[in-house]
Order: C-alpha cells, then structure tokens, then sequence
C-alpha cells in the first residue's frame, strides 16, 4: 500500500468532501481516503498496482474539482 496527499481546489461544503470521498473510494484499489475542507487535501492509501496517482487526480476532476 501507498498514501499520497493531494491538494484539492474548489471544495467549498461538506457536500464537495462527500463527493471527493465517494469518487476516490470508487476506484479498484483505493482502500481509504481521508478529505480534509479545512487543508483542502485528500489523503488516499491505495494500492499502486491497481490504481496510479494520475487517476486519483483524474477522479476528482470528474467531480469538478481540481488536482494539481
């Protein structure tokens, strides 16, 4: 397992942190993701061989988010 920290951009409730939740937990290989509003990250454990980073960003993209 591996854990990364993303910054996400844009996330402004409680809803937006729900919704980044629900999409990087969705993904095969992720066994846990943490969203914090007030830091504005999600630390994501996942499984490296399942799933890349890249598509950890692409996840929040699709929920309007953005990744850097």
């Amino acid at each position: 397992m591996k854990t990364t920290t993303l910054k996400v951009l844009g996330m402004s409730c409680e809803h937006c942190v729900r919704a980044v939740t629900g999409a990087l937990t969705a993904l095969d290989g992720v066994q846990e993701a943490k969203v914090s509003l007030q830091n504005g990250t999600a630390e994501v454990r996942f499984d490296p061989e399942q799933v890349t980073e890249e598509q950890l960003r692409q996840a929040v993209w699709d929920q309007g988010y953005d990744a850097p």
